[in-house]
């Protein structure tokens, strides 16, 4: 029997900070390819860190007694942090060797690592720089099929391609938090298809009421603390709140 799962561990955007921050703190490194001469398109970059995220959170070792599951409810049971590097050539390498899933897209390339502990990034990953991840695209998005799943970005905030990657992986893991086990497998058995798109300033309006989750920023780095950043609109998810985003 399918049941709708309670998030495992504090949620970021649900549950008291004080809690929170009083676990020990942990992030989800994410290492993105951006080679010079090839760099990828920004949207693909995003939609592939969202499903690298999914990747991980389905995977056989995060799950259980899976050699990453204690490191992954360690890391749900804080702030769910998650960090995007930008790595090339030979630093891509050395990524690579390290335990890990990489996930492509049709131009990016992100691999995911299980969560460290905030202090403890391996050294290969440490050396990385954070800047530089100030992608385009080259042409406009298609709109997204009717029944794919689509993280809405908001039209007001001005992001790093690095955050906005993040904050996709957010809205992806708690639109994975929200779905039945019975969807979450039929998701990944399709390769979690899934789009990101910047959503009009009407429609964000819309979504942020929806009742469809949605991610408000820690503040972090870049933008104001509780800004709302992305709204997750899972098919699934849409018909349980009856919102018609098109």
């Amino acid at each position: 029997m399918s049941h709708h799962p309670t998030p495992p561990g504090d949620s970021p955007f649900r549950s008291e900070p004080g809690r929170r921050d009083e676990a020990p703190q942990f992030v989800l490194p994410l290492v993105v390819r951006i080679e010079r001469a090839a760099p990828p398109a920004r949207t693909d970059a995003l939609e592939t860190a969202a499903r690298a995220v999914l990747v991980l959170l389905g995977d056989d070792r995060a799950l259980g007694d899976g050699e990453w599951a204690q490191a992954v409810r360690d890391w749900q049971d804080a702030r769910i942090r998650k960090v995007v590097r930008r790595a090339r050539g030979a630093e891509w390498r050395r990524a690579e060797a390290l335990p890990g899933i990489t996930v492509s897209g049709a131009s990016a390339e992100v691999r995911v690592f299980p969560p460290v502990p905030l202090d403890g990034w391996p050294k290969e990953l440490a050396k990385l720089q954070v800047s530089g991840t100030d992608l385009d695209d080259p042409e406009p998005p298609a709109p997204a099929g009717p029944d794919t799943p689509v993280l809405w970005m908001s039209p007001g905030l001005d992001m790093s391609a690095g955050k906005a990657m993040a904050q996709a992986g957010h809205a992806a893991q708690l639109a994975w938090w929200e779905l039945s086990d019975e969807e979450r497998a039929d998701w990944r058995d399709a390769g979690f298809p899934l789009a990101v798109r910047t959503a009009g300033r009407d429609l964000w309006g819309r979504l942020r009421d929806s009742g469809l989750p949605l991610v408000r920023d820690a503040g972090f780095t870049e933008i104001a603390p509780g800004s709302c950043t992305v709204v997750a609109d899972h098919p699934a998810l849409r018909h349980r709140s009856g919102f018609a985003s098109r």
